[in-house]
């Protein structure tokens, strides 16, 4: 399995502060949390997708990757066109291979995370984390029957079927490369992720993963979540004497 980090997008919910990922989360770049936990999945072969302007920081902040036992490549994206480009402009390099998507601006904390991420790649199933959320309408939206069993998924719905957000973190079979081709560009102007979770929904397919108590999810995509994730990493760090996300 490959993965590839979204690390592009406007920022508009965090201007005037701009280049999102290369920020400062506590005493860490941003792009460490994400690339992290790919390496807690066990993938060395990544993808790191970026504007024409934040590629080259990214570049000269990581290398190839030799240095931390990975293999980094590098593709721009000209705009930001929705989630599900991300797997147009990472076609070549993904080739054969499953594919993992994790969002550039996301942080995943929990002590269950490195086997949660591991039976993920190991099954090549089309996973999707989800996470209980106060104000859901931000994000895709799953809704369940009694059984836990998934319903439907919605794009930033008016009226929220539930308050389960889908998280920053795609697991996907190869042929999500070819599900891409077929997104067609939503009210928004986007590709959206949705419409592919939906695919695979529609074709019983798609495994919802629940993330529950003892794991922490956070969307730094807005000043006061990125206020809120830097206190809690330094929170955890000074406390447990640990690095969270440290990549060296």
């Amino acid at each position: 399995m490959k993965g590839i980090i979204l690390a592009g997008g406007s920022g508009t919910r965090l201007y005037p502060l701009t280049k999102t990922q290369l920020l400062p989360i506590y005493d860490k770049p941003m792009i460490y949390y994400p690339l992290s936990i790919l390496m807690l999945a066990g993938i060395q072969e990544v993808l790191i997708i970026s504007t024409p302007e934040d590629l080259p920081r990214f570049e000269q902040l990581l290398g190839d990757g030799s240095d931390i036992g990975m293999q980094l490549s590098y593709v721009m994206q000209p705009s930001h066109d929705g989630l599900a480009q991300a797997f147009i402009l990472g076609k070549d390099f993904v080739g054969n291979e499953d594919a993992c998507l994790i969002l550039g601006d996301n942080i995943y904390y929990g002590h269950g995370l490195p086997e949660m991420l591991q039976s993920a790649v190991n099954n090549a199933a089309n996973n999707i984390a989800t996470y209980h959320v106060h104000g859901p309408e931000r994000y895709g939206v799953v809704e369940f029957n009694e059984q836990g069993t998934a319903l439907s998924i919605e794009e930033k719905p008016e009226h929220q079927k539930s308050n389960y957000a889908v998280t920053g973190l795609y697991f996907y079979p190869n042929d999500v490369l070819k599900k891409a081709t077929k997104v067609i560009p939503s009210d928004r102007g986007e590709l959206e992720i949705t419409t592919i979770n939906q695919m695979y929904l529609e074709e019983s397919r798609l495994r919802v993963e629940l993330i529950g108590r003892g794991y922490a999810w956070l969307d730094t995509g807005t000043h006061e979540s990125l206020l809120e994730a830097s206190t809690f990493i330094e929170t955890i760090e000074k406390r447990q004497g640990l690095k969270v996300a440290c990549i060296e």
